[in-house]
């Protein structure tokens, strides 16, 4: 083999390896792997799509760059301190449940971006909270008008965050923190009643028992009152011998004076 022909070899398996790798590369690049859970967001030349790739394996133009983005369930908490109707300051902490629309990935992706959390949801969940809370009073939070504070949360970040394509699932009022004086205030408040309703019971239960007694007292001078109408002198005489006749057939000492008793029942004397 001449000094030429060896050089050219060389060149040649150069060439070789090199599209070789480019075809490898292009080929790596073109496969892309969506985590589950999300959705991919196919960008081209800084073009956002508008079909986006769901979870998986997919065989895409090499030339566009994929951004993960998650549609799970996901949470974001604040811890607020925020105005109550009468101006004091009450902490609340609020959790948020929300969700990114598959279906508008694209449109966040191009108007917000991958960090939508911050941008959007934590700023409009902040301005709710001191909005819908400045209509309640402070004590309000502490019973059951809290409930009705967080659908009212609810209902007015949903519309706010869903147009801008994220879903709102849930939204929890963990804890209400009022100022010390007014906490001791209503859990006072609430002891006292807590007495007054306990108090109640105790009397209606008191009124229960006395109604029982009054029956039972009127059933018993009832009973009486039928008993004595049959208790005829024939049949108390013959009580009484039936009586006089046990008595007299025990073995204790005793004297019977027939016919000298009271309505001519036998006397009795001695039981020793």
């Amino acid at each position: 083999m001449s000094e030429f022909q060896l050089p050219q070899l060389s060149r040649n398996m150069i060439v070789i390896i090199a599209v070789a790798a480019a075809a490898l590369l292009l080929l790596s690049k073109s496969i892309v792997v969506v985590p589950a859970g999300h959705v991919g967001v196919k960008v081209l030349f800084g073009d956002v799509q508008k079909e986006t790739l769901d979870s998986g394996l997919h065989l895409v133009n090499p030339l566009l760059k994929i951004h993960d983005m998650s549609v799970r369930t996901q949470q974001i908490s604040e811890d607020a301190n925020v105005p109550s109707k009468e101006g004091l300051i009450v902490n609340l902490d609020v959790t948020v449940l929300y969700s990114l629309d598959p279906r508008s990935a694209d449109k966040v992706y191009r108007t917000i971006g991958l960090d939508y959390e911050n941008v959007v949801i934590a700023p409009s969940l902040r301005s709710v909270v001191r909005g819908v809370t400045a209509g309640y009073e402070a004590k309000a939070l502490y019973t059951a008008e809290r409930e009705a504070l967080a659908t009212q949360m609810f209902d007015q970040l949903e519309p706010m965050v869903e147009g801008r394509g994220i879903r709102l699932e849930k939204m929890m009022l963990r804890s209400v923190k009022l100022p010390q004086i007014l906490s001791i205030a209503i859990e006072k408040k609430l002891e006292a009643e807590q007495q007054a309703e306990q108090m109640k019971l105790v009397l209606a239960r008191e009124t229960q028992e006395a109604e029982r007694k009054r029956i039972e007292a009127r059933g018993i001078s009832d009973y009486n009152r039928e008993v004595a109408k049959g208790l005829t002198d024939n049949i108390l005489k013959l009580r009484g011998i039936e009586a006089t006749n046990k008595l007299a057939e025990s073995e204790n000492a005793k004297v019977v004076v027939v016919g000298s008793g009271r309505n001519g029942l036998p006397l009795i004397l001695g039981n020793n």
